[in-house]
């Protein structure tokens, strides 16, 4: 029996995952989906359990059950390419005859001292189970800050500000505005709302290093609060590394036009930690998911496997559970068409999305 195993259970591993149960598998081939939860964490909405106003369950989807589908829990700790092999903490091992790497993220602290250490962080259940125990424990009128100004930062500072009205909250961003790869006009729209919301914004700060109860902006200027949430940036999990194949300066594998690790053709690499031509999303892992998909298939069928180039919607974020905004958008103008768009519409598609997420429809 050839085993395909799929190496995470998150946006790309799952909506892989559907797209070959819905084929015809082979009668020699069973898959195995590895992932350390019993179930697919919507990562995309950690800020809201992070922030107390959604709770665990709300973020939990079912692995799909499967005559041809084996699950299996646990911390995998290696992958030996050479021996297509999986090795895990328990030393235990797993064989493959395919492999597809769809493992995700991990938070970058780019270096920072004490950043890693004494900061809370929204990029795994357990992390963001522990970030909302300590932000809820706080005080009236403790003080958070919030480093970075991208998508993550600004969902939870907003979601934050809604569900305790009673805390200070403060964003620390890099740039010269939030959301600096986004329109200006967006940029304007979510700065407004934080301002009418009394959330306090700083702009060109350069972190130097953290503290239990502080970051600094450069060498000298102390900024304190009770607790301090990183949302500065990701980065492929730290396994990527050491498997000692090509990266980009993201640490991305570099992959051949089927995404493959080059020289590995039984090798797929999947999402967060795959190099595209887009950031990494929810949304990327899932279509470059789907082509993936659709090569694997026509192997199955010793056919020639076709990819299409990947294509992404727009972008959607949240500002609370009432107000939102997006970019990226086309209304049938073309490459030039492309807009953004503000206000509870936004915030009504986002909350479609989730809804198509957990019933997987995309």
């Amino acid at each position: 029996m050839k085993n395909f195993v799929i190496l995470g259970g998150g946006y790309g591993g799952i909506t892989l995952l559907h797209e070959l149960l819905d084929q015809k598998i082979p009668a020699d081939t069973q898959i195995t989906l590895i992932d350390r939860m019993p179930f697919q964490g919507l990562k995309t909405e950690y800020y809201a359990l992070a922030a107390g106003t959604s709770s665990d369950v709300e973020l939990r989807v079912k692995y799909p059950a499967h005559s041809k589908l084996t699950i299996r829990h646990g911390e995998v700790t290696n992958v030996k390419l050479d021996a297509k092999m999986i090795e895990f903490a328990d030393e235990s091992t797993l064989e493959y005859d395919q492999l597809v790497i769809a493992l995700g993220c991990t938070d970058n602290f780019h270096g920072v001292p004490g950043a890693e250490e004494h900061t809370c962080t929204i990029q795994t259940f357990e992390a963001t189970r522990e970030t909302y125990r300590r932000v809820n424990n706080l005080p009236p009128g403790s003080t958070i800050n919030v480093v970075g100004g991208g998508l993550s930062g600004i969902e939870i500072a907003a979601e934050i500000r809604e569900s305790r009205e009673d805390l200070n909250v403060r964003i620390l961003d890099r740039g010269e505005r939030l959301l600096s790869s986004s329109p200006a006009r967006l940029s304007k729209y979510v700065e407004a709302w934080f301002r009418e919301h009394n959330v306090e914004l700083r702009n060109k700060i350069n972190i130097s290093r953290v503290e239990p109860d502080s970051v600094y902006n450069g060498p000298e200027e102390r900024i304190s609060a009770d607790i301090t949430i990183w949302t500065a940036g990701i980065r492929p999990v730290p396994l990527i590394d050491e498997l000692n194949v090509n990266q980009d300066n993201s640490g991305r594998v570099i992959l051949d036009e089927l995404y493959r690790i080059p020289g590995r053709p039984e090798v797929f690499v999947c999402g967060d930690c795959a190099s595209l031509p887009f950031a990494a999303s929810a949304q990327a892992a899932q279509a470059q998911a789907e082509q993936i998909a659709n090569v694997v298939v026509a192997g199955w069928k010793n056919e020639t496997p076709k990819v299409q180039p990947l294509k992404l919607k727009g972008t959607l974020g949240s500002l609370g559970k009432h107000d939102g905004f997006g970019s990226g958008f086309s209304f049938g103008f073309g490459a030039k068409g492309k807009s953004s768009v503000t206000g509870r519409v936004p915030r009504l598609l986002k909350s479609g999305v989730l809804w198509m997420s957990k019933h997987h429809f995309g």
